[in-house]
């Protein structure tokens, strides 16, 4: 353990670990300290443009907010080299993500056109990240306790922005944190964690199985707990902690068992409450995860009882005194959906409590069919963008441009509960570039969801390096992509240019690059508009003997983000061979030829659908059939046959990422099943 570890750990023990709130004097903190220069350039009827200069005269700034309030309620239209907000008379600045660092002594500008109406009334005083522009340096000392500031609850939760989930762990339903696969949590990942450059963890925590019959949680469960979230704020984390499966373990019986259900709620919070009553402000807690109601009569009876649980945690919270007065505490909607109905839902509760320090959270998992990929859902179209813009809009609508700050508590696509391949790489990839951008955009906290499916938990390297830089990259800027992230070409035909569209998103287009040696554009490529077309010679040199599969990997680079990889591959439509089996193991023999399967159709003689999810003829990949690449074989799973008539011949359709198709047709005879090209 070095010294730096040793005395970081003996500051978070004395406050955690212990229960005991020592106010211990620190040293002086980092000396924040602005001036800024707000200058009406020019001015028309109903309209004006404002520059405004921010100086920092304090300590480095690394990712700056700045809050103004306007006498006469003036709004914001457009604004460049920031994102401005406005709502009533609040207006909110933020950084565009390339001038998010403001050195000593240097400053930053913006621009903006806004509207007024009756007079344009300069604002009186700015504050930069929750601190007061005074024109020289805020010189504080501060206490082991760090006493959050009322009111300061957006600049917190901002600061908060990237987080991360120790999924599977603490929340795990069994008698210890490994009994969900995980390795016991360590401070070695917790730093690898932190430097990756995560400002936050949650961590989620099911209490139900260590409590005993008068609700009193395990000593020993409950230190395990603090000693983790000391080793988190000793990394420097925000650190947010819940009351996780119990949601759906017991807490969901509350409709009919109303009485019990709080008692052992309100316990678990009342020792929570006491237990971290003078852990630092950067400790905050969460009332609980997706809440459900089972038998409940319906909507307004599910807003009363959630409402119910997050008014009495509140109250235990506050309560209890120390530094949980003014603690942050983040309250969800029903299930954690971003419905507009259950927003409003929390936003009246929200109201109600006027209390500064709230903020709320809800989950973002993806557009559903394309999250599993079913229903024809492989693509990230226009349909599942606008199922993320849509949803961070009403967020945003419906909180934060209220004052109220926003914690996307989950997020990820539900298909990475099997593996990170049931979404084709490239439209993944378009996902989380729109994901990251759009939540920046509207404020928005992310805390992603890692159930060890992405950082491993010993190793500490990514399982999907490629997934990874797009996440990081999307929390400062933004990258271009494009239609696809594969140009096939057909070994039994002559090789012809191909040309795929590029969607710059904001970005420029600069250059195409193969083994980090640049290609000639006119001779190896032509842009026209956001058409990118390879020409034909080149494909030939670079797809070499024509071998199946992906000949050369191209890069194209634009002038923010990630590059866009681009596989150039050699295929032929693939072969499918007769197969015999039963309905718990079944694989078609299959040339798969270079090419990559996107989805599957079900179908009987008639017509009608086949399969699980017989409202859609398009079946879940990795749930109902998966290709096996190294094997050579597509595998139907017994969850398929399990909804299949007996006896009923079956069609189906394979639907290749070359745009080939090929029909195959199955029979199942009870447990026997046949199949033939």
């Amino acid at each position: 353990m070095s010294g730096r570890r040793g005395v970081a750990l003996l500051a978070a023990f004395a406050v955690v670990a212990t229960g005991i709130g020592l106010a211990v004097a620190a040293p002086a903190a980092a000396a924040p300290g602005c001036r800024v220069d707000y200058e009406v350039a020019s001015q028309w009827q109903g309209g004006f443009t404002a520059n405004v200069a921010v100086a920092n005269v304090g300590d480095r700034v690394d990712g700056w907010r700045l809050t103004w309030e306007w006498p006469s309620g003036q709004q914001v239209a457009q604004a460049w080299n920031a994102t401005v907000t406005s709502s009533g008379g609040q207006a909110v600045a933020t950084d565009a993500g390339y001038n998010a660092v403001i050195e000593t002594n240097r400053t930053v500008s913006f621009g903006f056109n806004g509207t007024w109406t009756g007079a344009n009334t300069a604002p009186r005083s700015f504050s930069l990240n929750g601190v007061t522009c005074t024109g020289s340096p805020v010189t504080t000392t501060t206490t082991t306790t760090e006493n959050p500031v009322p009111g300061d609850a957006m600049a917190q939760v901002a600061a908060m922005q990237p987080g991360w989930n120790l999924g599977n762990t603490l929340d795990s339903t069994g008698a210890d944190e490994t009994s969900w696969g995980n390795p016991r949590v360590t401070e070695a990942l917790l730093d690898s964690v932190r430097a990756q450059g995560f400002n936050s963890i949650r961590i989620p925590v099911t209490w139900g199985q260590h409590q005993a019959a008068d609700h009193t949680v395990e000593a020993a469960y409950l230190n395990r707990v603090k000693e983790v979230v000391g080793w988190a704020l000793a990394d420097g984390f925000h650190v947010m902690i819940n009351i996780h499966h119990d949601s759906w373990q017991w807490i969901s019986a509350m409709p009919s068992d109303r009485t019990g259900v709080l008692a052992r709620y309100n316990a678990i919070w009342t020792q929570l409450a006491t237990a971290f009553k003078d852990a630092p402000a950067k400790l905050v807690f969460e009332s609980v995860n997706e809440p459900q109601f089972t038998g409940s009569s319906g909507d307004a009876q599910n807003a009363q009882l959630l409402h119910e649980l997050n008014s009495s945690f509140r109250d235990i919270v506050r309560r209890s005194g120390g530094n949980n007065a003014n603690r942050l505490l983040v309250l969800p909607t029903l299930h954690t959906s971003s419905e507009q109905a259950r927003l409003d839902e929390l936003a009246a509760s929200i109201s109600g409590f006027g209390d500064r320090n709230i903020a709320a959270t809800v989950h973002y998992y993806g557009y559903w069919p394309f999250s599993v990929n079913v229903a024809g859902g492989f693509r990230f179209d226009a349909t599942a963008q606008k199922d993320l813009t849509d949803s961070f809009d009403r967020v945003h609508d419906t909180f934060v441009a209220r004052g109220v700050p926003v914690v996307l508590g989950e997020y990820g696509l539900l298909g990475f509960d099997r593996h990170t391949g049931t979404i084709e790489q490239g439209e993944k990839l378009k996902f989380f570039e729109l994901f990251g951008h759009y939540a920046r955009a509207k404020q928005i906290t992310t805390m992603l969801w890692d159930n060890g499916q992405h950082l491993g938990r010993t190793s500490f390297a990514w399982s999907d390096p490629e997934l990874w830089a797009q996440i990081r990259s999307s929390w400062t800027t933004r990258s271009g992509t494009a239609s696809s992230d594969m140009v096939f070409s057909a070994k039994a035909n002559a090789i012809t240019a191909k040309t795929i569209t590029l969607q710059p998103n904001g970005t420029t287009f600069t250059a195409l690059r193969h083994n980090g040696v640049d290609l000639v554009r006119g001779t190896d490529y032509t842009i026209s508009g956001d058409q990118l077309t390879l020409t034909a010679a080149a494909l030939t040199r670079l797809s070499g003997s024509r071998v199946y599969g992906t000949n050369a990997v191209l890069t194209a680079h634009f002038s923010a983000g990630v590059p866009w990889r681009i596989d150039v591959i050699t295929h032929d439509v693939p072969v499918l061979s007769a197969a015999t089996g039963t309905t718990g193991a079944f694989s078609i023999p299959t040339a798969f030829r270079g090419d990559r399967l996107a989805t599957m159709e079900a179908r009987y003689a008639d017509g009608t659908n086949a399969g699980p999810h017989d409202w859609t003829s398009f079946k879940e990949f990795d749930r109902a059939f998966a290709p096996d690449y190294t094997s050579g074989v597509t595998t139907l799973t017994p969850e398929f046959f399990a909804e299949v008539r007996d006896n009923a011949q079956v069609t189906l359709t394979f639907h290749y990422w070359s745009g080939a198709t090929v029909t195959y047709r199955v029979t199942r005879s009870g447990s026997s099943v046949s199949g033939t090209p």
